[in-house]
């Protein structure tokens, strides 16, 4: 049987595939594969996802079928081996308080009023906290909100002097998102992965805020791409024109830049790439482009603008982020460029090379780099960090925006039936305080997913204040918090006549020139006396949290977020067999 090789792997794809599926069986995830695209030649992406638990789910692109699924799995170990699947989500209270909650290596700091010892280094310090802002009830992680065991931080090793220093998980999960990870058949090939990314992301960011040129690829140097020049050529066909970019910024980084627009729609969208070998990096650059789209769905992105604070504004910076749907400046299609064409290529023939040359980059860069490795699942993983680089949201967001804001709420929410009528008003007023968003999802802030068709789906904290003023019998909140669940919620049709509803009976209550008898047999026929009869005895207390089923810090009847926590068992099984073995070595 013939095997493929191809440039920045150190396997053949036939035998990446084999492994990784036969892998995942032997942990206990059935993946199969979900939907396959090749709109051009040369151009493909795939989605997987687990079959028991779909929340774990990946993409994969390339440019043959086989390399997209063996992107797939890849990442799909990749988002394994760093917990990625899990991150935004509360693991309840028994992995909280088992031996160890994301890793054997991790290591827990208690603490009172002031930050523990032996977290970070001097310069970590600086860079996230360089006010001296952070408490240490801002470093629990979200995942565990074990506040009395204490912040849980990670063991990373700095490259440049080869020192291990932990770094809170709260930070890693705030600040880096899904930055800076990967899988590989090689430590080498998965480092190049992971450090590519970074640079692809951090120059991406800078030159569409910054609003620079950049030069065209000539067409003598697309011309050696011969895969790349058919897709390119078929998408022009079919009314798409393409302009590739050297995003180098004069030789010094490994990107590249495609650039697809549509004059049907006077849109326009940039993808970016990255890897040491330009041919790789204008491969991945090309086949991101296309990742999951159809050529009947390139129709959603915006126009070029000439309004610079637009294009760079946090918002939308994420938006190119999540699938680089946000605005593009102008200037990044100006005739002259405003760095040279580079025919870069960094490295030499092995990924032992190019790892060495890209962390010299970074070096040069006057950038530190933190490793921490994976293992435990016989894929090789890691999470790269580079402070200054790397983040995908800016470290003032630990103070303002930290993901477990609720994590001193989530077991009154989840419990909000037992509540008493001052436990009740108390927690409406943490909610307030908290400057939580009246549009936020509930589950969301409190990471934990809800079912679909339940009312936990759509509740956003604008509604569920009114829910609990109507249980704390608190007419005028209530009043308050309906009003704006009828003006800006989602609401589904008959939970809007219940608030329509609500919303008449508690006016006629408040007022008192009005008599509700007169006008009680119309309301009835309105909303229907079965409506009228629900409305009034959530009004008078004998009734809460409408269509809302109890809970607690077992998350019990959230039935997708348990099959998540089995999910995560399996990987701590796997975790626990890794230390087992490396404690009797």
């Amino acid at each position: 049987m013939t095997k493929t090789m191809i440039l920045g792997k150190d396997a053949a794809l036939e035998d990446t595939i084999s492994r990784l599926k036969g892998l995942l069986l032997d942990w206990g995830f059935d993946v199969e594969e979900a939907s396959w695209l090749n709109p051009v030649p040369n151009v493909w992406s795939v989605h997987i996802r687990d079959r028991y638990c779909p929340y774990l789910f990946t993409n994969g692109k390339g440019t043959s079928k086989e390399a997209a699924l063996a992107s797939a799995l890849g990442e799909f170990f990749e988002r394994l081996n760093c917990n990625y699947f899990f991150a935004d989500y509360y693991l309840g209270e028994q992995v909280a308080n088992s031996e160890f909650v994301h890793y054997p290596q991790e290591k827990w700091f208690p603490f009172t009023e002031s930050m523990p010892k032996g977290l970070m280094n001097e310069s970590l310090w600086k860079f996230y906290d360089s006010d001296n802002d952070l408490r240490p009830v801002d470093l629990v992680d979200t995942n565990s909100g074990n506040i009395e065991r204490g912040i849980c931080a990670l063991p990373y090793t700095q490259v440049a002097d080869g020192k291990t220093y932990y770094i809170p998980m709260n930070i890693v999960g705030n600040l880096y998102v899904s930055n800076g990870m990967s899988a590989g058949n090689t430590k080498t090939e998965a480092r190049v992965q992971a450090l590519s990314e970074i640079f692809e992301r951090s120059i991406k960011h800078q030159i569409l805020s910054e609003g620079i040129s950049l030069p065209n690829i000539p067409e003598e140097v697309l011309n050696r791409y011969p895969k790349v020049v058919e897709a390119i050529r078929e998408l022009e066909t079919h009314g798409f024109p393409i302009i590739c970019k050297d995003a180098s910024m004069g030789g010094k980084y490994p990107v590249i830049s495609v650039t697809l627009l549509n004059p049907k729609e006077g849109t326009a969208f940039a993808s970016f790439g990255a890897h040491p070998k330009f041919e790789v990096a204008l491969e991945r650059t090309l086949t991101e482009l296309l990742q999951g789209r159809r050529l009947d769905q390139l129709n959603v992105f915006s126009p070029p603008s000439f309004e610079l604070d637009d294009v760079k504004d946090h918002l939308n910076i994420e938006a190119h982020f999540i699938d680089s749907s946000g605005l593009i400046h102008w200037n990044f299609f100006k005739e002259t460029p405003d760095f040279p064409f580079s025919d870069w290529n960094f490295g030499g023939a092995t990924t032992e090379s190019e790892y060495q040359a890209l962390i010299g980059i970074f070096h040069e860069m006057e950038k530190d780099v933190y490793i921490m490795d994976f293992e435990h699942l016989k894929v090789y993983g890691c999470r790269i960090h580079v402070p200054g680089v790397s983040e995908i949201y800016p470290a003032i967001d630990l103070t303002w925006d930290n993901n477990n804001s609720c994590n001193s709420i989530r077991e009154k929410i989840l419990s909000c039936h037992e509540l008493s009528q001052d436990e009740l008003i108390e927690l409406h007023n943490e909610i307030e305080n908290k400057g939580l968003e009246d549009m936020l999802l509930v589950s969301h802030a409190i990471g934990v997913i809800p079912d679909a068709d339940t009312v936990w789906a759509d509740l956003r904290f604008g509604e569920f204040k009114a829910m609990l003023a109507l249980a704390a019998k608190d007419h005028e909140l209530s009043k308050a918090g309906i009003d704006w669940s009828l003006h800006f919620a989602p609401l589904k049709q008959e939970r809007r006549l219940l608030y329509m509803c609500l919303q008449t009976l508690l006016q006629m209550e408040m007022d008192d020139t009005l008599n509700t008898n007169e006008y009680l047999p119309t309301v009835e026929k309105i909303y229907g006396k079965e409506m009228v009869d629900r409305a009034q005895k959530l009004i008078d207390g004998f009734e809460k949290f409408d269509g809302l089923h109890e809970s607690d810090l077992s998350l019990k009847g959230f039935d997708m977020h348990q099959k998540l926590i089995t999910s995560y068992e399996k990987l701590q099984r796997a975790k626990r067999i890794w230390a087992e073995n490396n404690r009797t070595k």
